[in-house]
């Protein structure tokens, strides 16, 4: 069985209740479980949250949520780890089993292609030797050519690269580096419940578009404008059910 679990926590700062803001009218949530949901080769759509707010929603657009996260596990310093261990845990003890792979949804990555997802599942499906997937898609600058501040002034990450200066080369004197996005993450649970850890040794690497993530309202802003201007089959079809909160 493959099920995908759905992340949603009521604490947001950056963004309050982000994770059920409107987008073009729509819970942000909706668009991730429609993605989902359309999904070839996911079996079942769980949302793990500590809110009934964000359950009653998620539930209106057609996940399941059969428990509640307890707080614990939905602090500002929660991990991804703890939380899918919850789940894990509580789905060996109601159903007896666990599922053979967990694809990781966020809700703050909302314009997904289906086919991506089943192709991300595929993928890991035929590298055995993978301990989990996740999605990434290519920096337009290198992280070497970033800086940090110490005492007001710029230094660089890569303190042990030889090259003089090496933060000024041209962007081709680096390797690609990629930004993992949330687009669409895969564990495997067994992998996870034996060895305490999420992603393990062998992380396999899935390459996206370029994604944009909902980190502040600057983002919502530029997201609205995408589907306002640009349209997206996800947005359509919310539209379409008319299920608006």
């Amino acid at each position: 069985m493959i099920i995908a679990i759905i992340p949603a926590r009521a604490g947001s700062k950056k963004v309050p209740k982000k994770n059920i803001k409107p987008l073009g009218g729509y819970p942000l949530i909706a668009y991730t479980i429609l993605a989902a949901k359309k999904s070839k080769k996911i079996n079942r759509v769980i949302v793990s949250t500590d809110s009934r707010e964000i359950a009653n929603i998620a539930e209106r657009y057609g996940a399941e949520v059969p428990f509640l996260r307890p707080k614990k596990f939905a602090t500002d310093q929660s991990t991804d780890l703890e939380f899918i261990s919850h789940f894990l845990a509580w789905f060996k003890k109601e159903e007896g089993n666990i599922p053979k792979l967990l694809v990781h949804l966020r809700p703050t990555t909302p314009l997904r292609e289906p086919l991506l997802i089943d192709n991300a599942i595929g993928y890991i499906n035929k590298n055995k030797s993978a301990t989990s997937l996740r999605s990434v898609h290519e920096m337009p600058e290198s992280p070497r050519k970033a800086f940090e501040i110490n005492n007001q002034f710029l230094t660089g990450l890569f303190p042990n690269d030889p090259r003089q200066e090496y933060y000024n080369l041209p962007r081709q004197a680096f390797p690609p580096a990629y930004h993992p996005n949330g687009y669409v993450d895969i564990v495997k649970p067994k992998f996870v419940m034996d060895n305490g850890t999420l992603h393990g040794p062998k992380i396999l690497a899935f390459i996206t578009p370029f994604t944009t993530e909902i980190d502040n309202s600057q983002d919502f802003e530029y997201l609205q404008f995408i589907i306002q201007t640009k349209g997206h089959h996800l947005y359509e079809e919310l539209k379409n059910n008319q299920n608006k909160i």
